[in-house]
């Protein structure tokens, strides 16, 4: 399935005419000449970018991933969770791209980012630690309950009496696991974000990916992936990645464009640069296996 076909980046021309005005914002590069995201994208011979179910931007740090996914989420007008980090040049770039769309775009389209991934990890320690002091609360409970002889004497006393006799045939650590009961989180941040991606990808719908191995472990990047081929071909999802992971370039039916080449070509994911350096280096140790 299809929701976005065609986004295009501003002309080499439409740069340098916005970059050569009198444009009130052209009077802050008196203090710096940072004009992002304008100077990125016409050395890099892109321009137009069509898209596949599966489209996947590929490169090294700095190559412009990142910016591209942003761009395309700003003007699809995508559901976000962490804040957007921009320059006050992005909106005027922004008017200068157009994007071309097969239909209407689902509201539960979005962007998912390592900012979010990592805003969902904060939350998940906050959660740990408000845990752990409950955890000791618990502990100090656990040793005075023990010692205590308690006599019930209403109906009322019913629920600290049942704190009592749980003490009493419990250890300590099986006493702070049930009272604790569904607030304790042991989830790996692996775990955490592997659950953000399948979670959050659920209906029909466009997704941007911003690096989604990030803190995930092979085994993990590939469940993911296959997580993702399912969410393509069996619920009608349609997907643009960032990434320089072998499984999510080996995607079938990904469209991958090449950041790191000049200009900007489309490349089957064995021709990538990063993929051959894996190759390479499981050849210079195939007696080791």
């Amino acid at each position: 399935m299809q929701y976005l076909e065609e986004f295009l980046l501003p002309s080499a021309r439409a740069e340098d005419d916005f970059i050569l005005s009198d444009h009130p914002l052209m009077l802050m590069t008196c203090y710096s000449d940072r004009v992002y995201p304008f100077k990125i994208f016409p050395d890099m011979g892109l321009r137009r970018i069509t898209f596949s179910p599966i489209t996947v931007f590929y490169g090294g740090n700095g190559s412009g991933k990142s910016t591209l996914l942003n761009l395309i989420a700003r003007k699809c007008s995508l559901r976000r969770a962490a804040p957007y980090n921009e320059t006050p040049f992005f909106d005027v770039f922004l008017e200068r791209c157009d994007a071309k769309f097969c239909g209407i775009l689902p509201k539960e389209s979005r962007i998912i980012t390592s900012d979010d991934v990592f805003d969902d990890l904060l939350d998940l320690r906050s959660v740990n630690r408000g845990i752990d002091h409950r955890r000791e609360e618990l502990f100090l409970e656990y040793q005075k309950l023990k010692k205590e002889h308690f006599v019930l004497q209403s109906l009322e006393d019913l629920e600290e009496l049942r704190q009592h006799n749980l003490a009493k045939r419990t250890t300590k650590s099986d006493f702070t696991n049930r009272s604790l009961q569904q607030n304790l989180r042991t989830h790996s941040n692996g775990e955490t974000a592997f659950s953000l991606f399948t979670g959050a990808i659920e209906k029909p719908a466009l997704y941007l990916l911003d690096e989604p191995e990030n803190s995930l472990s092979a085994p993990l990047q590939q469940k993911l992936a296959d997580f993702l081929s399912d969410a393509v071909r069996f619920s009608s999802c349609q997907l643009i990645i960032a990434t320089h992971s072998p499984f999510f370039l080996a995607l079938e039916g990904a469209k991958i464009y090449d950041l790191d080449a000049r200009p900007v070509t489309v490349k089957d994911w064995t021709e990538l640069e990063n993929v051959r350096l894996w190759q390479s280096f499981f050849e210079a140790h195939r007696n080791r296996f």
